[in-house]
């Protein structure tokens, strides 16, 4: 009965103390876990009413947002602490509670083989003393001593089973603690995890809104930059005045020096006069003279490859002609027509005149002759020996850019 009552108390004070502290792990966790996200949201709240002014530098923005870091790093830091400071208490006191049911359970197990101890002796002494003073009744003594043996021995095992039954309901009652303490610990990691996400998804956006300000308030200083380098809306008069020139006016209105000088019709390297009025050109004239300068280079460009390529062929037909004029002369055989041939490359109304083209064929390498006649003076290249070379001089001197002449003729000399 004694060992009922104590087990029975033991138990209590086992359930008591769990829900005391299930209770306080109920109020920790009210109190400290809200808090922070509490303070969180006032502390962003608080950021967001506070913040400062897109105008201000980069320098700034990036002070504010490593304070800001700081600041949300130290509050993870103290729920930290207080989430480990619990778990110490709990520990500690979950500590106490098993020390005191084993002490309890120590103690009923000495109280209980004290009790048998008890019991064994004086059914000793009486087995003694029955023994001397009734021998007549041994038989009968013998027996009743042995069912109160076997009775004691069945109050023993029950008491024993007893034991063993409160013993196994305290290691259930541990189990079920731990398993509710590592429930508690995972809950408390997965909310830790929780505000951290949400503190590193926050500085991420913080981050991007900065950068974002930053990348505006960029574009807007180099469209005002932009704005200031623009040409003016409209055209203006200028008068010149000492110091100026077409350079120092194309950078002061922000217009290409060759737009000014074709708005003014005069050349970039033009000099100007004091007094002199000047035209300054819009964005739209400067855009479209621009084009127009811009079609006027293509132009050139079209014309320069045009008269490359015309070079080039006529160099081309230049050598083919000199090459056919070598073969020819090496050709040259005794069939051919008696006497020389020349090619005659002009006729000129007078000597002077032909005297000058004589001097521009002499120039391109040719040997030339003037030989007066009743219609004017001839001017002849040659003489070559054989019509086939002069028939070949004259298809080299049509095709000669330098003397440009396609009226060459073979004639015979003599």
């Amino acid at each position: 009965m004694n060992f009922s009552r104590q087990a029975l108390l033991g138990i209590g004070m086992i359930i008591g103390g769990s829900v005391m502290l299930y209770a306080m792990v109920q109020q920790i966790g009210d109190n400290s876990q809200p808090a922070p996200t509490s303070a969180m949201v006032e502390s962003s709240s608080t950021e967001q009413t506070t913040q400062p002014p897109l105008t201000t530098d980069i320098e700034t923005e990036k002070r504010i947002l490593a304070q800001k870091q700081k600041e949300r790093a130290a509050r993870v830091a103290e729920q930290e602490r207080r989430a480990q400071q619990f778990l110490i208490e709990q520990e500690a006191a979950e500590a106490e509670a098993l020390a005191k049911a084993r002490a309890e359970s120590q103690q009923y197990i000495t109280n209980t083989t004290a009790a048998d101890d008890s019991d064994s002796d004086s059914a000793a002494a009486k087995k003694k003393d029955d023994t001397a003073s009734a021998t007549a009744s041994l038989e009968g003594t013998e027996s009743s001593e042995s069912a109160d043996s076997n009775t004691a021995q069945a109050a023993a095992a029950e008491k024993l089973k007893t034991a063993q039954q409160q013993e196994a309901k305290r290691q259930a009652a541990l189990k079920e603690k731990q398993a509710a303490k590592e429930l508690a610990q995972r809950q408390q990691q997965a909310e830790q995890a929780k505000q951290q996400a949400e503190a590193k998804r926050q500085a991420e956006a913080e981050r991007q809104a900065a950068e974002q300000a930053a990348a505006k308030k960029q574009a807007a200083e180099r469209a005002a930059e932009a704005a200031k380098k623009e040409p003016p809306k409209s055209p203006t008069d200028y008068e010149v005045k000492r110091g100026d020139g077409l350079i120092k006016l194309a950078r002061q209105y922000n217009v290409p020096v060759e737009a000014l000088a074709q708005a003014n019709n005069m050349s970039p390297s033009t000099s100007l006069q004091l007094g002199q009025t000047l035209t300054i050109p819009s964005r739209k004239q400067v855009q479209r003279l621009e084009r127009e300068a811009a079609a006027a280079e293509k132009a050139r460009e079209a014309q320069r490859k045009k008269e490359e390529a015309l070079a080039k062929k006529s160099a081309a037909a230049k050598r083919d002609a000199q090459q056919k004029l070598r073969d020819a002369r090496q050709q040259v055989k005794e069939t051919d027509a008696k006497g020389s041939f020349g090619v005659q490359v002009a006729l000129a109304n007078d000597q002077a005149k032909a005297d000058e083209l004589a001097k521009k064929f002499q120039a391109a390498g040719y040997q030339v002759k003037t030989s007066p006649t009743s219609r004017g003076v001839r001017v002849i290249v040659g003489p070559e020996r054989g019509k086939v070379a002069a028939l070949a001089l004259k298809d080299k001197i049509n095709s000669d850019p330098k003397v440009n002449t396609t009226s060459a003729w073979v004639l015979y000399w003599r």
